[in-house]
């Protein structure tokens, strides 16, 4: 396997977005990674069902075995969908790639990484407390703060429609085409490609 040099008994990536499962969150920052799920499913035709608490869909790109989960288990509880996945296939943590929104980058910009903190993120938090492990990937997705004279809080902000000038869906491209990338040429080309030069 290419990927990441070594293989599951079923899949070899598992992909998460993290999100929230209400159609009031459907067009917030906080959901981009739910985003990314249902266009990568897109692309490839995936048959979703329900499973581990989530949406799942089993695709391949390129060679790699891929499966698509949208945890259904609210943001926080992220957790408790993505735990149960990994140990069904028996994934290490370099096999988990979870996509989800970064305050921390600004509009639009993606970042793919290996490990890192939490950055006071919940989903990530409730991740790594099921998984027992913070060495998984993420693609970040930068969504910004709120802009001078925003009152909102940082959480009000996320669960809060994009602003109308923002391009969503060309960022959510972008950021499926950085999962491909993942797939297809690995983690260090990836890298290169996605966060320009140096990497993450």
């Amino acid at each position: 396997m290419r990927l990441l040099g070594r293989s599951a008994p079923s899949i070899d990536l598992l992909v998460a977005g993290l999100g929230n499962p209400e159609r009031r969150y459907e067009g917030t920052p906080h959901n981009v990674g739910f985003r990314v799920i249902e266009e990568l499913a897109r692309r490839y035709s995936g048959d979703v069902k329900g499973k581990f608490s989530g949406n799942v869909s089993s695709v391949r790109i390129d060679q790699v075995r891929v499966v698509l989960l949208q945890p259904l288990t609210y943001m926080n509880e992220s957790g408790r969908s993505v735990g149960p996945a990994m140990r069904f296939y028996k994934l290490p943590p370099e096999c988990l790639l979870v996509i989800h929104d970064e305050v921390d980058l600004p509009v639009g910009r993606i970042q793919l990484r290996a490990g890192g903190g939490l950055a006071g993120h919940k989903g990530l938090k409730s991740v790594v407390a099921h998984i027992k492990a913070p060495e998984f990937l993420r693609l970040r997705i930068g969504v910004g703060r709120p802009g001078r004279g925003d009152r909102r809080s940082v959480a009000d902000y996320v669960l809060s429609p994009f602003a109308a000038e923002i391009d969503v869906d060309g960022i959510v491209s972008r950021a499926s085409d950085g999962v491909e990338l993942l797939a297809k040429d690995g983690l260090e080309a990836a890298q290169c490609d996605i966060n320009g030069e140096g990497g993450g």
